[in-house]
């Protein structure tokens, strides 16, 4: 049922307890165009750092971006995002929380405990625009050692990077850990 449109100097109803979401499009079509662009910058880079090495190592560096691209996703969609914007248990986020995309919707706002966290946004949209930030991360260290690792070893750098490093850093400046608590921004 649709609620009852205000009339004269009655407030607008609220949306969120009539069940309406409070989606704005503006703010949606914005965010799914700059996470289209950050989602172009891995390739891009691939191609740069292809560029800066010799013929015999461009098609190695590339490759490293671009498994880069599709570890750190795999990565996120099964336990990193829970780890960077789940509820905080002990230094970062709980796996249980947003863990495989759980309570992650393309129709909704992200919520915990019936909080909003990102106002305006799909929570899906919000996780995909974040994800692409973890993707590209890894992906720019791949030129410090150019050359230099196996890629056994650096699947294992990439993994252990994000849930050690990238994961309790993110919870605890934008996830609401203690550094958000102590009134720490970051406009990265």
């Amino acid at each position: 049922r649709i609620p009852p449109v205000a009339i004269g100097n009655a407030s607008p109803p609220d949306r969120r307890a009539w069940g309406i979401m409070a989606i704005d499009m503006a703010s949606t079509a914005y965010i799914l165009v700059c996470t289209a662009l950050v989602q172009l910058m891995t390739p891009g880079l691939a191609f740069f750092y292809g560029g800066l090495v010799s013929d015999q190592s461009v098609l190695t560096m590339m490759m490293q971006s671009f498994v880069s691209m599709g570890l750190a996703s795999i990565m996120w969609y099964f336990l990193v995002f829970s780890l960077c914007f789940g509820e905080t248990w002990y230094f970062f986020g709980s796996p249980a929380t947003f863990g495989a995309m759980q309570n992650v919707y393309s129709s909704q706002e992200l919520m915990i405990n019936g909080e909003v966290v990102v106002a305006e946004i799909p929570g899906l949209l919000f996780a995909a625009y974040q994800g692409m930030f973890a993707v590209i991360t890894p992906a720019l260290m791949t030129g410090c050692f150019a050359d230099r690792f196996r890629f056994k070893p650096y699947l294992l750098f990439i993994a252990l990077w994000l849930v050690v490093v990238y994961a309790p850093w993110c919870h605890w400046v934008w996830g609401g850990g203690f550094l958000a608590e102590w009134g720490v921004k970051d406009f990265a």
